[in-house]
């Protein structure tokens, strides 16, 4: 049985968190004077400390966990997850072959168990509230990453998890995406409705996100973004606009949208029927 979502929510948030420090002056930025209300934190990048620092002093910030298991760098060391990582720690990109991987081998399931867990438990030791979980590339669309994913994370107090569905999803990927929403229901797991921002990544600026608003529907929706105080902060990321999408966050006339509506807004802990804090 499905957590009831509420009849309309937004939840805006921050991906990257931790990556360096312009994306974290760029979340603390638009979450003081603009609508972001929520961000991803990577545990094991490079500008993690900055990134908890920040949260911190932020307490109506919502922050939730980014796994990295592609494209980033691990927590556990190379020697205990020979696997999955290059002699610097770093994961590859290449996820469909790690995926199938992940299926069929046990030893290499061994230690992505290991190493979910302690991403789990890094974002545990920052002291801030968990409020969601999603993943870096969207792997946890892949079935052995989220039954990891949810197994561990009920132990660090998991309730909320994203699920990456587009309005208009890829044919290929909506087996996978029902198959998800089945088990995030069966495991009593918050979710979105929708996701935006898949097919704009790193381009969501004023007119795309104005664009979101105008045909913002019912039930819980997540608008992700990529902001940054400045451009090419990773090759992977060569082309994303994230002064362009930190402008929009900080925009009047976003904002002004955002009061029309009149809905409700916050991270996912705001939208748990049992969950109300601060």
């Amino acid at each position: 049985m499905r957590v009831p979502p509420p009849p309309r929510g937004l939840i805006i948030t921050a991906d990257d968190f931790g990556l360096h420090e312009a994306i974290n002056e760029a979340v603390e930025q638009a979450h003081r004077h603009g609508v972001l209300t929520a961000a991803s934190l990577m545990v094991g990048a490079p500008a993690s400390a900055d990134a908890v620092k920040r949260a911190r002093r932020l307490p109506t910030l919502r922050v939730g966990l980014h796994l990295v298991l592609a494209d980033g760098v691990a927590v556990l060391s190379p020697d205990a997850i020979p696997d999955l990582v290059d002699a610097a720690g770093r994961f590859g990109d290449r996820m469909v072959r790690d995926g199938a991987r992940f299926f069929l081998l046990p030893r290499v399931r061994r230690q992505l168990a290991a190493e979910i867990a302690a991403q789990f438990a890094a974002f545990r030791a920052t002291g801030l509230e968990l409020d969601h979980v999603n993943a870096h590339k969207h792997f946890h669309l892949h079935p052995t990453v989220l039954a990891l994913l949810l197994a561990i994370g009920r132990e660090f107090g998991l309730r909320a998890v994203r699920w990456p569905a587009a309005p208009k999803p890829p044919l290929p990927l909506q087996p996978w995406l029902w198959l998800m929403a089945r088990r995030l229901d069966r495991a009593r797991m918050l979710h979105n409705d929708r996701v935006y921002g898949i097919e704009s990544s790193g381009a969501m600026d004023e007119t795309a996100l104005l664009a979101v608003l105008e045909r913002l529907p019912g039930g819980l929706s997540e608008i992700y973004l990529h902001p940054a105080s400045r451009c090419g902060i990773t090759a992977s990321m060569a082309n994303y606009r994230h002064t362009d999408e930190l402008a929009a966050l900080l925009s009047p006339r976003v904002r002004a949208a955002l009061d029309r509506l009149g809905v409700r807004r916050g991270g996912y802990r705001d939208f748990q029927p049992e969950w109300r804090g601060p």
